[in-house]
């Protein structure tokens, strides 16, 4: 079965799990929602996801592998997902 998430830089087969676990199967639902609503949902769900997950989850979308995003960039995404989440 083929599987886009899959073919992403960074995600393998238990963080595309998560992800397909709150609805995202695709490139274009994780750059519609974002890394860091992603990232949330699946904290939300339970996962034990962490900051790495985060920094992935932008990478793959940038196509760059997590640990060579800017350490700034790297920083402001932790800080949006730490937030409370607003209703």
């Amino acid at each position: 079965m083929h599987d886009e998430l899959l073919e992403l830089k960074n995600l393998g087969k238990t963080s595309v799990r998560w992800l397909h676990a709150i609805g995202i199967h695709s490139r274009q639902q994780l750059s519609s929602s974002g890394p860091v609503e992603v990232y949330r949902k699946v904290k939300s769900r339970g996962f034990r996801a962490n900051r790495v997950l985060l920094y992935a989850l932008q990478g793959a979308l940038l196509d760059v592998h997590w640990n060579d995003l800017d350490e700034n960039l790297k920083a402001d995404l932790l800080s949006e997902a730490e937030k409370p989440a607003e209703n």
